[in-house]
């Protein structure tokens, strides 16, 4: 699945810590995988629990958490599809607080 990140997004990865990033990356993996399973079936898929996808009612956007302490870690993203091809488009990444402008 093909991605693209936001600047928002990227501003935000670079001020996260080295351990943060890596904790990311370790959910990266996780939701690679599991982005395939909903692709292939949106309506009936059921994301991972380590994930804790959720949609966001505020705006178009989606996310997971992978950590809820030490510190927590979550991502906002929405998925779009250009040519009938699905891509991801990451928002956010960092703590809690990027809800406020998901």
């Amino acid at each position: 699945m093909k991605y693209r990140r936001l600047p928002q997004f990227n501003a935000d990865y670079e001020r996260l810590s080295a351990a943060e990033r890596q904790k990311f990356k370790e959910a990266l993996q996780s939701f690679i995988q599991a982005s395939k399973g909903y692709e292939a079936d949106p309506a009936g898929y059921v994301w991972p629990a380590a994930l804790r996808f959720e949609r966001l009612t505020s705006s178009k956007a989606l996310a997971i958490t992978w950590s809820f302490k030490g510190p927590d870690g979550r991502a906002t993203f929405h998925f779009e599809t250009v040519d009938d091809e699905m891509f991801v488009v990451w928002r956010r990444v960092g703590r809690h607080s990027i809800y406020q402008k998901p």
